[in-house]
């Protein structure tokens, strides 16, 4: 890849990953992006001073990062794209759940404003993308008022909501999500705490979730 566009895309890689950690109520530190990216402390401060040097971010006296007008814009385009592939992959194509991420990483920066558009049209300005994270710029609402977390969840039926994003980079957890039936729009049983995990009753059996994942994952009481 030519070095102008390796520098692009990390541009709109570090500026969607600010976003997402906004999404998730997490304050976005220089930390935050070495864990959420897997990248080293040094390599992560060199990206954010050209994002700064570039107008996209801000450094505040805290040390976090806000994103200016222009980052703001650009990481809306690219999170809205990446989730729109999502939805493509497996709403028409039928990818698995577990791997529309990683693709889709692929596809964002690649999604001219035109092809933007006719995805919106075919897929029904859809709310979500696949894990029930937020399309930016859809026409309809999604109300994460009644989201919990899995681990704060009390025991009973439950609807699957959402999944963070960094559950999203982690194979090992995608594939436990999807064994166990635990995909966004699922239903569910809290069964009760367990240790180093919360226990789950679905289609597909029991299961013990753990912690580490469970805490990542928000769900709604079953209606």
């Amino acid at each position: 890849m030519p070095l102008m566009a390796e520098m692009h895309d990390a541009t709109e890689e570090y500026l969607e990953t600010i976003l997402e950690l906004e999404e998730e109520g997490i304050i976005p530190i220089r930390a935050r992006l070495v864990e959420r990216l897997g990248v080293s402390a040094p390599a992560v401060s060199e990206q954010v001073n050209r994002l700064v040097d570039g107008g996209y971010t801000e450094l505040l006296d805290d040390r976090s990062l806000r994103l200016t007008s222009k980052g703001r814009i650009l990481a809306t385009t690219v999170v809205r794209r990446h989730r729109l592939a999502e939805r493509l992959l497996v709403d028409v194509i039928g990818l698995e759940w577990e791997k529309v991420h990683k693709e889709a990483a692929l596809w964002e920066h690649v999604i001219s404003a035109d092809v933007e558009q006719k995805l919106i049209e075919l897929l029904g300005d859809p709310a979500t993308c696949p894990h029930g994270n937020p399309i930016p710029g859809s026409q309809r609402r999604v109300d994460t008022g009644a989201h919990v977390a899995l681990t704060d969840s009390p025991p009973g039926p439950v609807v699957v909501a959402r999944i963070s994003e960094k559950l999203e980079l982690d194979k090992d957890a995608l594939g436990l999500i999807a064994g166990a039936s635990l995909i966004p729009g699922n239903e569910a049983v809290v069964l009760a705490a367990a240790p180093g995990g919360v226990r789950v009753k679905t289609s597909m059996g029991e299961h013990t979730v753990p912690d580490a994942v469970a805490r990542l994952m928000w769900v709604t009481p079953a209606v």
